[in-house]
């Protein structure tokens, strides 16, 4: 489930389940002998409600997760407990926090589910994507408000709808050391650039530090990436072959 958060549309499943459980409702109601044996119990998304694998609600004895919380949709940083495995949508400008009862757990960090959370590993538009998984660009290492509240030991940032993914080393981030394949052009978007091994006959580069000017390149940098705006806005390379 590579979405930010990840939002799955139960509104058909509660459609559905309402209609059932007003059938049973309206034959209950009818029992002449008042026992109110075969009746339904409501169903309502609540903290404690199980939830099937197909996101639906359903008595407990029968559900393989369970509500751990009610969010605003979409849920903002802190609406949900942060082991929350799925966000599901259940109408009225609501959402439900679930987390499953047995493995796996998606909401762990790294897992690709859940609510994005230091661990995780995110694509370059932002969204989480398992680690196991290739194609991720890097791996968040805190969610702020914005760059300037990232920690130390920030490589890169992300920018997500209300909030900015802070990366750390892995995936596809440049690190110093790094080596990268020779571009095609002189004007490249950053998922054009990539990371390869040093001892790869690929290797054309390899990253000498991050500046905020050509300028401030060390005298052994002969090229640099350029990226207007970035949280780090000069790379400067060695360049190991011509």
């Amino acid at each position: 489930m590579d979405t930010l958060p990840k939002l799955a549309a139960a509104g058909a499943a509660v459609a559905v389940a309402l209609v059932a459980l007003a059938g049973a409702v309206i034959a209950g109601s009818g029992d002449e002998s008042g026992a109110g044996a075969g009746v339904r119990p409501v169903l309502r998304w609540s903290p404690g409600a199980c939830v099937t694998g197909g996101y639906a609600l359903i008595e407990c004895n029968d559900g393989e997760s369970e509500v751990v919380g009610l969010a605003p949709d979409p849920p903002g940083p802190g609406d949900c407990p942060l082991d929350t495995d799925a966000v599901l949508r259940v109408g009225g400008g609501r959402t439900a926090c679930v987390r499953n009862f047995l493995d796996p757990h998606p909401g762990a960090p790294g897992g690709g589910g859940g609510l994005l959370r230091p661990g995780d590993c995110v694509t370059l538009d932002g969204r989480e994507r398992a680690c196991a998984r290739p194609g991720w660009y890097g791996k968040a290492v805190a969610i702020v408000p914005a760059a300037t509240g990232c920690p130390a030991g920030t490589l890169d940032t992300l920018d997500g709808d209300s909030h900015v993914i802070c990366l750390g080393r892995g995936g596809q981030v440049l690190d110093r050391g790094a080596c990268v394949a020779e571009p095609a052009t002189d004007v490249i978007a950053r998922s054009a650039v990539t990371r390869v091994p040093c001892d790869s006959p690929h290797a054309w580069a390899r990253v000498l530090s991050f500046e905020a000017a050509p300028g401030d390149c060390p005298p052994s940098s002969r090229r640099y990436l350029r990226a207007d705006g970035g949280y780090r806005p000069v790379t400067c390379l060695y360049v190991l072959s011509k």
